[in-house]
């Protein structure tokens, strides 16, 4: 079949549809050519057409009569040096890096990545297979056609956020009130049922792991495994296809849509730090063959290899302008065109480096992201870390962003855990780590408090074993963290023993009420509210079964309190007033006491103090809290004076009973008790 091409425009990048044809433009510096390649629908009958135009290092060409739907890659044709950065092969089929649909996966053949058997190296990169069939294939889409019917972002305050962190096919794929043709899918996610149950939480926010299309490597798949939490990314801009029953962009879109009717923001959790093609030993599938000198860090001394502080083999270069316009478009387009609130970088530390491998708070990144008009109004949420050195930057992003604070997991761990020496730092994790966060113009919501997330053990494992167990990895138990802060109380997994299980349910109340009570902004796992399982797996980032995804069907008495408990603990969270706060607060309005009622002095914060209580105080009102961390109950007065009298509200072991007026109480072992003063 043959097409009428035109020289088009280098401008906007990808693939543009205006109601006549497409325009497409990809951007290389050192290509010598680039070939479109279409297929017909069933991705095959390959045609190539030659961009004609190079404009500002930008292929582009125009094709008459193109349609949404149509099917497309690119061959990039280029030196092959790897001694220089190079490394253009022709022979593969290349995703655009703007495809905003991809159909079909990625599926690791040894002879499409067969080594390149002129190299000493045996680089992966070249070998003259031709790879389309084994690489997915883009889509065409019309953006402007989808109707939002006028609904809007819901554009809650953050000091009234509360995040629900998920996974999009784990949270669906067992639940049997959906239909099962969309479990796994959007489709599945948007369905009336899942919205319901998120809303009944008191969540404002889901925070999805990736959903971008992203890969399994052969790593994985040689040992019957395969890539579920999604940080290997093919594309930025392109959901992953297996997320769309219906084969369609909208219905990505239409799930949106119904969290934004629902009043849920939607975050996404997104990895610009690394894609899946890895190091010189992965594959080459986009960037890698469209301009690896471009896109990737190379190591000054011998640009063969790569620089990597992601641990994922090679690190994506937003020094580059190009690189950097590609990532900005792709957050943009995600806001603008599918409507997203807020987005967690993963690693963000890596995106921040400058030329010499440094973290970088003025970076180009970090600036460009804080004055787009556009990005500057959602979410902006950092991993503040990677592996690389200086990689740890807790606390030294930019006013702004919010980050996730490891500080607050573990403290929160250990304190719950028994472990003494953890008063005093408990105390500023309950603050807001005002010792993290006040300084530069920073706010208490810039803390994002978790206890756990996708990466580490679920809440219940937390207190149900003493050691990881992720043999199921077949990594020999090695990968995973080894610095839990977790304790089984008494037996190492599933026990039947009461006296075990009562220790680990008061102990995961505990730190769930600890999570909400701060301040801050709290993210739960989800999972946690119904006290689920992972078998003391604590790396699942493989396990597409059973040990990840939500069990709807098996849910213990002790998840269902838990549950109650969330529920309780959020209303109190949004009602009270005293938790209403966007500033730090100062010595007056947040007081701690010893047990004989007295306010506690500098001697008082003494190594061994495992229970703690704090008088916060609004206006004529105020709540006091008391966290015992002990084994053993402990008698406690209440502080006396312009307080008033106090009303317990909440026991967090309901072994008291409620709206009981009190001036001294015994506080149950591994509890949280909170009193509400009327003046």
């Amino acid at each position: 079949m043959s097409y009428e091409v035109l020289p088009g425009l280098p401008y906007p990048l990808g693939a543009e549809f205006d109601g006549k044809g497409v325009n497409f433009a990809i951007y290389s510096k050192n290509a010598t050519r680039v070939q479109l390649c279409l297929f017909n629908k069933n991705g095959h009958g390959e045609t190539h057409i030659d961009l004609p135009e190079y404009t500002d290092e930008v292929f582009h060409g125009y094709v008459v009569g193109l349609k949404p739907g149509q099917l497309y890659g690119y061959r990039v044709h280029g030196p092959y040096e790897p001694e220089k950065g190079f490394r253009f092969n022709a022979h593969k089929l290349l995703v655009d890096p703007y495809a905003r649909q991809v159909t079909g996966a990625f599926i690791a053949n040894n002879s499409m990545l067969g080594y390149n058997p002129l190299s000493p190296q045996k680089d992966l990169s070249f070998s003259r297979k031709n790879s389309a069939a084994y690489v997915p294939k883009c889509v065409i889409v019309d953006d402007k056609a989808y109707d939002w019917k006028g609904v809007q972002k819901p554009r809650i305050p953050w000091d009234e956020e509360i995040i629900y962190e998920t996974h999009l096919k784990g949270f669906t794929v067992h639940n049997p009130q959906i239909d099962e043709a969309i479990r796994g899918t959007c489709a599945g996610l948007s369905s009336r049922e899942v919205i319901a149950y998120i809303k009944s939480l008191g969540i404002t926010s889901v925070e999805l792991l990736p959903i971008a299309a992203f890969m399994t490597s052969g790593f994985l798949l040689d040992k019957g495994l395969t890539n579920y939490w999604g940080y290997d990314p093919i594309t930025f801009m392109a959901p992953h296809a297996p997320y769309l029953s219906s084969g369609k962009l909208d219905e990505l879109k239409h799930m949106i849509r119904l969290f934004h009717e629902a009043g849920i923001e939607v975050i996404l959790d997104v990895v610009y730090n690394h894609t899946g093609e890895g190091n010189e030993m992965g594959q080459t599938l986009c960037y890698r063959g469209i301009d690896n000198a471009v896109y990737y860090r190379l190591r000054q001394d011998n640009p063969r290899y790569y620089e990597d502080t992601t641990g994922c083999g090679a690190s994506f270069n937003l020094g580059h302008p190009r690189v950097l316009q590609l990532v900005m478009d792709s957050l943009r387009y995600w806001a603008n065109h599918v409507q997203i609130d807020g987005f967690r970088f993963d690693l963000a530390t890596t995106l921040a480096r400058n030329d010499h491998n440094e973290y970088n708070r003025n970076s180009d990144f970090l600036a460009t992201v804080q004055q787009d008009p556009t990005l500057q109004r959602l979410r902006l949420i950092a991993e503040p870390w990677d592996l690389g050195m200086g990689g740890y930057q807790v606390g030294s992003f930019r006013p702004g962003w919010a980050e996730w604070n490891d500080k607050f997991r573990d403290t929160v761990r250990r304190f719950w855990k028994g472990d003494e020496g953890q008063a005093s730092d408990f105390s500023y994790r309950l603050m807001g780590s005002s010792d993290v966060y006040q300084n530069h113009g920073r706010k208490p919501w810039e803390s994002v408090n978790f206890i756990t997330a996708h990466d580490g053990f679920s809440l219940w494992d937390l207190v149900s074993y003493n050691h990881k167990h992720n043999e199921a990895n077949q990594e020999e138990n090695r990968d995973g963290t080894n610095a839990n802060y977790s304790w089984n109380g008494g037996e190492e997994g599933p026990t039947r023993d009461v006296t075990v299980l009562n220790n680990r349910e008061r102990r995961a109340r505990g730190m769930m009420a600890t999570l909400l009570l701060s301040f801050g902004t709290p993210m739960i796992r989800a999972g946690d509210e119904l006290l689920q399982t992972q078998s003391g797996n604590n790396n699942t980032y493989a396990q597409d079964n059973s040990m990840s995804w939500i069990n709807w069907k098996h849910i213990t008495p002790a998840g269902k309190r838990m549950k109650k408990l969330v529920c309780d603990l959020i209303q109190l969270r949004q009602k009270c007033p005293v938790m209403e706060v966007s500033d730090f607060f100062d010595e007056e309005r947040f007081m701690w006491y010893r047990p004989d009622g007295q306010p506690m002095g500098v001697d008082d914060w003494a190594y061994y103090v495992r229970a703690l209580s704090c008088f916060i105080k609004r206006e004529n009102n105020g709540l006091f809290f008391i966290f015992n961390a002990f084994s053993e109950e402990i008698k406690w007065l209440l502080p006396m004076g312009k307080q008033g009298i106090w009303r317990l509200i909440l026991d967090t072991t309901e072994t008291i009973p409620t709206d009981q007026v009190m001036t001294e109480v015994n506080v149950p072992s591994w509890s949280v008790l909170v009193f509400e003063s009327g003046g």
